[in-house]
């Protein structure tokens, strides 16, 4: 940790950090509990995200790449996603989809963020929290004419001599 960071106690609970990228970076352990309430039914993803730089064709981009296992009802198998993040000089970052869509803006320097991004008839609620020097919380609330949950995740940071090579969803290692 050191000096890639610097967090301190924040005013609302949340631990304040002075740069959102650099508290962001790095391989984190993920535990998501989803709630559809349209359907009725619970689940969880259990894997592993990692926070990178972009290959060098995308300067100043960093690659957010999780993987792990969905079990949700009777479906139990892979699942992943992939973000691009782009730190901001003000200590915020600009988070995209995969496709360079722009998401949302990620600003973790008070301990806690809200955002909220509307994708077609759906609306997305987007919350996070820093809990410790290692641990974030992230909750989705989404709501729309087909979709309607509640996801809660807890990014427990890997220590660093633990993290493993990940493989993105398109087969290239990401070190």
């Amino acid at each position: 940790m050191g000096d890639r960071y610097q967090a301190t106690g924040g005013d609302n609970g949340g631990m304040r950090v002075t740069d959102t990228l650099a508290f962001v970076r790095g391989s984190w352990q993920l535990d998501r509990m989803l709630t559809d309430y349209r359907a009725g039914l619970e689940g969880c993803f259990t894997g592993h995200a990692l926070v990178a730089p972009a290959p060098p064709d995308q300067p100043g981009e960093w690659c957010y790449t999780e993987h792990g296992e969905l079990r949700f009802a009777a479906h139990t198998g892979p699942a992943g996603r992939q973000l691009r993040y782009q730190g901001q000089p003000d200590g915020t970052v600009r988070v995209r989809f995969a496709d360079g869509r722009p998401f949302y803006v990620l600003d973790l320097r008070s301990g806690q963020a809200e955002a909220e991004h509307g994708c077609g008839p759906d609306h997305y609620q987007l919350s996070h929290r820093v809990l410790a020097a290692d641990l974030l919380e992230e909750r989705w609330r989404v709501r729309g004419p087909a979709k309607d949950y509640l996801a809660i995740t807890r990014h427990a940071r890997k220590p660093l001599h633990h993290a493993l090579i990940h493989r993105t969803m398109d087969g290239n290692n990401v070190t």
